[in-house]
């Protein structure tokens, strides 16, 4: 059976690259098919395989700019060729999910619905000039996502929060699979004590909400560690007090060193799982998170962390202090990491691809909210 794995686009390791790791585990002779990619900027498991990218590859300057070119990426990948594949799996957040497949069965593993479409007012400032210019062509791609929806023959949601979007965007049902946690690797240490700090971790854009977590910090005037990279980062460190640590980017070790003595990690956005959350629970530190979207699914208030219900620096300076009111034993933090392993993942993905591949289905009819 001759496997394509398609994927928005390849210029960092984040959770999406991590699930194209786990399903290139399970199809190691797989062709990754790709909007862009920028070499050396995804792990040497993903760089060892081959990779088909899209005429967009050869933009100039377009690994610094690609967001920009949003109103294209649907031309980008319907222009992929995936003529001899009998089955393809898309890793979408964006427009994977539109690669036009021929004959082949597609199973859609849905990180959620394209946020820069359907939910750009909500975590996406934009100045007043990006918001005209992409009010003229947010309905054309939402019509454009919807009817690539239809393409899929089966969906596969990283969460329950992101199958009721899929639901209410695209009027399709998916399974539940929540995505890959090392849990082999990320593990508690008994020989690393706890330290006086909190860590926020992930991607420094805006619907990521680190803003929020550094104005509480502020006040708080506790230390606080933020390791990850993005637009933000500049911004970030002109905003942090003295007492936050703005890192950049981390190695997987040292991340699961700060994992292994921060007291917290705190969570501010509202994020489709939450892949650093699992992750830190793995190694024992509870998270202090946002009681929407995934987190709310992932953290049990009182169990293995604490939930707070507004994106605002008040409600997270709360939630800290009740935090520190409370015991958090490793044992009892990491009662349910093993349910998100990597494992896990890979057991529901073949059982999924077993039941769906004996036959192609009759893709539904629409029935999604009007562009």
């Amino acid at each position: 059976m001759r496997v394509a794995l398609v994927h928005d686009w390849l210029n960092g390791m984040r959770g999406g690259e991590k699930v194209l790791e786990s399903l290139l585990e399970i199809y190691p002779q797989a062709t990754i098919f790709t909007l862009l990619h920028e070499r050396g900027k995804v792990s040497p498991r993903i760089e060892s395989h081959a990779i088909v990218t899209s005429w967009l590859n050869r933009v100039p300057g377009i690994y610094r700019h690609y967001r920009n070119f949003l109103p294209l990426f649907p031309l980008a990948v319907e222009s992929l060729d995936l003529r001899g594949f009998d089955l393809v799996i898309s890793s979408s957040h964006a427009v994977a999910k539109g690669i036009r497949t021929q004959s082949a069965v597609h199973i859609c593993y849905c990180h959620t619905p394209m946020r820069y479409v359907w939910d750009a007012e909500d975590d996406y400032p934009l100045s007043p000039l990006r918001r005209a210019v992409f009010g003229l062509v947010r309905r054309r791609l939402q019509k454009w996502d919807c009817e690539a929806a239809n393409r899929v023959d089966h969906f596969v949601a990283n969460s329950r929060f992101v199958r009721e979007r899929i639901r209410e965007y695209y009027g399709r049902d998916a399974e539940v699979i929540p995505p890959p946690i090392d849990t082999r690797f990320f593990t508690p240490s008994n020989a690393v004590a706890r330290e006086d700090f909190y860590l926020a971790v992930g991607a420094l854009v805006p619907y990521k909400r680190f803003d929020i977590v550094v104005k509480a910090f502020n006040k708080l005037d506790r230390r606080l560690v933020i390791a990850g990279t993005g637009p933000e980062l500049k911004s970030l460190r002109n905003m942090a007090g003295s007492n936050i640590d703005v890192r950049g980017w981390v190695a997987n070790e040292e991340l699961r060193s700060l994992y292994r003595r921060a007291q917290g990690l705190v969570f501010a956005a509202r994020e489709d799982f939450g892949m650093v959350t699992v992750e830190a629970q793995a190694c024992g530190c509870p998270a202090i998170a946002f009681g929407a979207g995934g987190s709310s699914e992932i953290i049990q208030d009182g169990m293995n962390g604490v939930l707070f219900s507004e994106q605002h620096p008040d409600d997270v300076i709360r939630a800290v202090r009740r935090f520190e009111t409370m015991g958090w034993p490793a044992e009892q933090v990491r009662y349910r990491v093993e349910t998100f392993s990597r494992e896990a993942f890979q057991t529901g993905i073949r059982k999924v691809i077993a039941e769906r591949t004996g036959k192609k289905p009759e893709r539904r009819s629409l029935a999604a909210r009007p562009a």
